[in-house]
Formats: C-alpha cells, structure tokens, sequence
C-alpha cells in the first residue's frame, strides 16, 4: 500500500450508504407527514426515493425498511384525506 493510500479514510461500502441513504428518506417522509411541517409532496418523493431503495439494502436490513414504507405509505393515505 502506498503512503498516500493509507492516509485517505476508507470509503463506506455501497450498500452502507444505501442504508444511510433510506434512514434519511424515511426520517424526512415522516417529518412531512407530522402535522406541524406537513407537506405532503415532499412525503410522496421520500416515499418514492426509499421504495427504490429497498431493493438494494442488506438482506439482514430489508424486512425493516420494508415495514418502514408500509407504514410511511399507510400515514401519507391517512394525511392525504
């Protein structure tokens, strides 16, 4: 390993990042659904974006995330009545 390899930190791996990536998805989706910072079209394009995310995540980590979007799209229905 060069001297310049080992000063750079090492990058985190994809699917660490896909996962990141849907925590800050679903935390921003149910932000928009709360009704003091309710706006709903931001809640559907989070929704979207981590929809197609789930696929990606760690098998270990799907089941979660798929029950995370359940009840994301379950509240956004109730919020859009």
């Amino acid at each position: 390993m060069s001297e310049s390899q080992a000063e750079q930190p090492e990058l985190p791996s994809a699917q660490e990042l896909a996962v990141e990536t849907a925590t800050l998805f679903a935390s921003l989706a149910f932000a928009r659904l709360a009704e003091e910072t309710r706006d709903l079209e931001q809640a559907r394009l989070a929704i979207e974006a981590l929809k197609g995310l789930v696929g990606l995540l760690p098998e270990d980590r799907r089941q979660d995330y798929q029950s995370v979007l359940a009840n994301l799209q379950l509240a956004y229905a109730d919020a859009a009545k």
